[in-house]
């Protein structure tokens, strides 16, 4: 017997071997073939619409996964791309920044620099215009003083030529009482003014055998301020024989002591190349007393330094004779002072005495308030010390060494029982 499956309900059919090989005999026959090949076909369409199913799902299921990765990645890309681009735009804004922040420090560096060269350019033009106006003041002053000093040349050029010429033309004794005639004529434009009170004149006494050119006095409530002797000596430069100013010294002394004259003055022309004399006034005293050497040109200047002068020791002498009057007065205040200072150094030490006796004795009672001190703090030492031994004192103490005491004490304190 053999077994055969329904492929429809798939039951088990047991044929024999005859149904079996009938049934086999179907299988193979054309329809069979014709049935399998459909059912062949379905299957194969079947399992290509499975296969096709499976693949579009599988296309799908890749497609969603590609796209899903397709996005993920757009949006990481575009992620990733915003953040880069916010941090370029942050580089940009740094390096924006910080080229603004250089161009701005450049800019203040340039200003400042500028403004440093502004500064050293207007300082120098500043130096430059004081230094030019310095320079041409300088020269202004230079050639001022240049001018002032070639007019003052050539004036005194021409007048050294003019009074050469004019001293040529003259003899030694001319050219003498023409200075004469110069100084008498200085005076008197002056005397109206400034010299009231003077007497100037020729000095024609010549008792002692000489005398001088000039002599000048002032005198003020018939009391003589000043005195001067002058004498004017100036010679031709041709004279053969040139004398000095120290040649008529003592003459000019002589003359002035026996005309009683306080100073001497000698207006003089001679030496025109000596240095010391050309200074103008040139006091001599130490060859002869009061005397002074002058060029024409201080003659005025002279008379008025001395007169001055003679002012000022005329108050001077006013003061001191006022003094001089008021020395008895001052002598009597002396006097009374001495006195007064002998009586006082007097009372002074009789007092100083007094007060030394008074310290002493009041030494001496301190010592004795002190020894007395002493001895009462040695009195309460001494009674400390009783106060202690008192303290210290008892029955037992006294009766020690004594029989009898300690007898009747014993007696006392049995019958006190």
């Amino acid at each position: 017997m053999n077994e055969i499956i329904c492929p429809k309900c798939k039951k088990t059919f047991k044929v024999d071997e005859a149904g079996f090989a009938d049934i086999l005999k179907q299988v193979r026959d054309h329809q069979f073939e014709e049935e399998l090949a459909n059912r062949l076909s379905q299957a194969v369409e079947l399992a290509e619409a499975n296969i096709k199913n499976s693949s579009q799902k599988e296309i799908a299921k890749k497609d969603k996964q590609l796209t899903e990765l397709k996005a993920k990645s757009d949006t990481e890309l575009a992620e990733k791309l915003a953040k880069k681009e916010v941090e370029i735009a942050e580089m940009k804004s740094k390096i924006q920044n910080a080229e603004i922040g250089k161009k701005l420090e450049v800019s203040i560096a340039v200003k400042e620099i500028e403004k440093e060269r502004d500064d050293l350019a207007n300082d120098l033009k500043i130096k430059k215009t004081e230094t030019e106006l310095l320079e041409k003041s300088i020269k202004e002053q230079f050639t001022n003083e240049l001018t002032v000093k070639d007019a003052t040349i050539k004036m005194r050029d021409d007048e050294i030529d003019r009074l050469k010429d004019f001293k040529q033309k003259l003899s030694t004794k001319m050219v003498g009482e023409t200075l004469e005639q110069h100084c008498e004529i200085e005076f008197s434009k002056l005397r109206a003014t400034a010299f009231q009170n003077a007497y100037f004149e020729k000095d024609n006494d010549s008792k002692g055998g000489t005398k001088g050119d000039y002599i000048y006095k002032e005198t003020e409530a018939d009391n003589e301020i000043i005195s001067i002797m002058f004498e004017m000596k100036n010679e031709n430069d041709e004279t053969a024989t040139k004398k000095k100013n120290e040649d008529f010294f003592a003459k000019l002394d002589k003359d002035r002591k026996e005309k009683n004259c306080e100073y001497a003055v000698l207006v003089s022309l001679l030496e025109s190349d000596n240095e010391l004399y050309n200074t103008g006034i040139v006091d001599v005293s130490h060859k002869f007393e009061k005397m002074y050497v002058v060029r024409p040109q201080f003659f005025i200047p002279i008379i008025t330094l001395l007169r001055n002068a003679a002012m000022n020791s005329l108050k001077y002498k006013a003061e001191l004779n006022l003094m001089r009057n008021q020395n008895i007065d001052i002598t009597n205040f002396e006097e009374s002072v001495d006195e007064f200072r002998k009586g006082f150094a007097y009372n002074y030490n009789l007092a100083s005495k007094k007060f030394t006796t008074a310290i002493a004795e009041i030494d001496k009672t301190i010592s004795h308030l002190n020894k007395t001190k002493e001895a009462l703090l040695s009195s309460e030492n001494n009674l400390r010390l009783a106060n202690n031994k008192a303290d210290d004192l008892t029955i037992k103490k006294l009766t020690r060494g004594n029989p009898t005491m300690k007898e009747k004490f014993d007696e006392l304190s049995k019958k006190s029982k």
